[in-house]
């Protein structure tokens, strides 16, 4: 019988569950990211544009040239000139590749200067170039500790500096070109303008530069400014200082600068008058408001403030007196120097001013000395000296100590003092250079009593003098004198407007001697500038002005021809009125009177009979050398300072002169102080006659001294 086979029917194999949960998770999550794209699509589709098309402002500063500076008649003293420049700006996302790059392209087309490269400049770019090469200067060992936390990244990048061999800096002329640009990119800020260069640019660099300026990223052209002083090294020093685009802000003023708005690459005023005056010179920087992208690329700009010049200053300089004065210094050095007897003698100065309002018409100084380069004589500004050197000014002072006498009631307005010398136990002999016998105060002044001075001293400090017997004062005497004499101008400051005045020095040791020594202007030491102000507070009646350089503000112009309108018109100050009868005044600039008109008289050969009618009180004084050819731990050598002060017209002044010259001689004198002082006054009115168009020519004449044969008694 034949088998029926029957085909069985395969069962569906079943997925595992696992399986199936897996499946399930996978379509939850899908369906959760598609929830999440219509969320983000529909919900806040619209914010993410915006987001994506954010930009960033960023707002810039531009320099703009400082304001000019004129002297009291107009004429320019400090200008700005214009220069080629070739500015580099960088964005946040310039990389140090495309800068370096750049620099590479640029350093081809202009020639920059490499001589302000430091050593550390140059082992930074080898770094720089030599990323692998610098790597392997640190060992394994070095790294471990780096990891460990036992070395910082500053050790060991200062382990990398310190293994870099000259050799490997010795980079040719064309990479330190290279070096010197690429670091004054890395030395601007982002989206700040930084000069590459601007001194000694020339046309053809800039066209060289605009030629290819599509393939400089970063790089453009402009024009700049540096100052520009019309008559040279004259007043220099005093004008002071501009840092360069390079400088930027004083390492030490950083803060006091960024605190009012500056950038750290401006240029500011560094010393003296730039310095004094930077918040008026500056002016209003350029503002631009930079709109970026996200990736930092300038979508657009524009400006929010015009920049604005600086203002403009007039000082009450005289500069045609200034530059006459400065001469007549040089001439009066180079004559007298150089004389076995006039070996210390280097320096000279003389201030003048307006006695009345405190205006400073010249302030000029000469230093003539070897130049330890070449061994040749050289003469150097020194017009800073009138105020922040000081030396001991003789009886150029004796109207201070003849007015405090008065006021202390040490004597009286006309009392009679025997002038004879004086012998005190224990000390050399004190006297005048001459025995006048019975003397008045205003004698005194004429002649140039020292014992009348001496015996005023004593008698203010309470002492008694008797020949051949000791002689005592009161300590407070030394206070006294000082008081009285700062309310002159002379041991304070003068408050001119200049940083780094000084007020001199006081002396420490009290004794009789001293304070004697101290009424003759041999004992505390002043400077140029306050025997200025002492002599004009003596010359206006007794009012104590404050000394200034500044005269007029500005608003800048752009008319060559013509100045701005003025802002602001600086006042005379009266910072102290003497507490003295106006007889007494009187009494002292009568004496001042005959020091130059009356026979006898100190200065009487130099000025008697002058047209200008002036008055004055010559002055010398022993002192110790102290200067440069003084080798310290060495005995000083007794040298003589001579000064003078004076004013004219006697009866209405209209200028006065202070006139000092340190270390003059040794033991044979001369009579410099008087001589400049005199060149001086006949250059003033010489000036003032030109200027108001009178015929000068057949006055000159009655200017100088008539009695060419008067009796040369100017001694002290």
């Amino acid at each position: 019988m034949e088998t029926v086979k029957v085909r069985k029917k395969k069962k569906k194999k079943q997925l595992p569950f696992r399986m199936n949960v897996l499946i399930f998770i996978v379509f939850l999550l899908f369906s959760a990211l598609l929830l999440r794209l219509g969320i983000v699509q529909i919900v806040y589709g619209d914010d993410y544009k915006r987001e994506i098309a954010k930009t960033e402002e960023v707002t810039v500063q531009n320099s703009v040239p400082r304001g000019k500076i004129y002297d009291r008649n107009g004429q320019v003293i400090v200008d700005n000139q214009p220069l080629y420049a070739i500015t580099y700006t960088r964005t946040q996302t310039t990389s140090t590749e495309e800068m370096l790059e750049t620099a590479e392209k640029l350093a081809k087309l202009i020639d920059v200067k490499t001589d302000k490269l430091r050593e550390r400049d140059k082992k930074d770019f080898w770094i720089l170039l030599n990323p692998s090469k610098a790597k392997k200067k640190i060992t394994e060992a070095e790294y471990a500790k780096l990891n460990e936390g036992k070395l910082t990244d500053d050790e060991i990048y200062k382990l990398q500096l310190d293994r870099i061999t000259e050799k490997e800096i010795d980079f040719s002329e064309d990479e330190l070109e290279v070096l010197a640009i690429y670091s004054t990119f890395i030395s601007g800020y982002y989206l700040s303008p930084q000069i590459v260069k601007n001194n000694e640019t020339t046309y053809e660099e800039v066209a060289r530069v605009n030629e290819q300026i599509e393939n400089l990223p970063g790089v453009d052209t402009t024009t700049d400014w540096e100052r520009k002083y019309a008559y040279g090294s004259t007043l220099k020093s005093v004008l002071g200082k501009v840092s360069s685009s390079n400088e930027g802000l004083p390492s030490d003023k950083v803060k006091y600068y960024l605190a009012r708005g500056y950038s750290r690459n401006d240029r500011v005023g560094t010393s003296y008058l730039e310095q004094q005056y930077e918040e008026v010179l500056r002016g209003q920087q350029e503002k631009i408001r930079n709109v970026t992208d996200k990736a930092g690329n300038i979508v657009s700009n524009e400006i929010i403030t015009e920049g604005q010049r600086g203002k403009d200053i007039l000082l009450t300089i005289d500069m045609d007196l200034q530059i006459a004065t400065e001469e007549i210094i040089e001439k009066q050095l180079k004559a007298k120097t150089g004389k076995a007897d006039t070996r210390f003698l280097d320096r000279a100065y003389a201030v003048i001013s307006d006695p009345k309002t405190g205006e400073i018409l010249t302030m000029a100084g000469k230093k003539y000395a070897r130049d330890e380069k070449t061994g040749q004589m050289k003469m150097t500004d020194h017009a800073l000296g009138t105020f922040t050197s000081s030396y001991a000014m003789g009886s150029s002072v004796k109207g201070a100590t003849i007015l405090t006498g008065y006021q202390t009631g040490a004597i009286s307005p006309g009392q009679v003092i025997l002038d004879s010398p004086m012998k005190i136990k224990g000390t050399p002999v004190k006297k005048s250079w001459k025995t006048f016998g019975n003397i008045n105060d205003i004698d005194a002044l004429r002649v140039s009593s020292n014992v009348y001075m001496f015996k005023t001293a004593i008698a203010l400090g309470g002492g008694h003098y008797a020949e051949g017997k000791s002689l005592s004062v009161r300590d407070s005497a030394f206070s006294t004198m000082r008081s009285y004499y700062n309310q002159f101008g002379l041991g304070v400051r003068t408050g001119i407007d200049l940083p780094g005045e000084i007020s001199g020095y006081k002396g420490i040791t009290q004794n009789a001697g001293l304070l004697m020594d101290f009424a003759i202007g041999q004992y505390d030491t002043y400077t140029p500038m306050q025997l200025n102000q002492y002599v004009s507070t003596i010359a206006n009646g007794g009012n104590r002005v404050k000394l200034h350089l500044l005269k007029e503000i500005r608003e800048p112009s752009d008319d060559e021809a013509s100045l701005g309108k003025v802002i602001k018109e600086v006042q005379t100050e009266v910072l102290n009125t003497l507490p003295m009868k106006e007889s007494w005044i009187n009494r002292v600039q009568e004496g001042f009177r005959q020091v130059t008109q009356v026979p006898g008289g100190t200065a009487y050969s130099y000025f008697a009979n002058a047209k200008y009618d002036p008055a004055g009180k010559t002055g010398t004084a022993q002192a110790f050398y102290d200067g440069p050819n003084w080798e310290k731990g060495t005995i000083q050598p007794d040298t003589y300072n001579i000064t003078f002060v004076s004013y004219a017209p006697a009866d209405n002044p209209e200028i006065a002169i202070s006139v000092v010259v340190p270390w003059a001689y040794q033991r044979t004198g001369h009579k410099m102080n008087l001589e400049i002082a005199k060149e001086v006054y006949e250059k003033y009115f010489e000036l003032k006659a030109e200027r108001s168009g009178t015929n000068k020519d057949s006055d000159k004449a009655a200017d100088i001294d008539s009695d060419s044969n008067a009796a040369d008694t100017d001694e002290e």
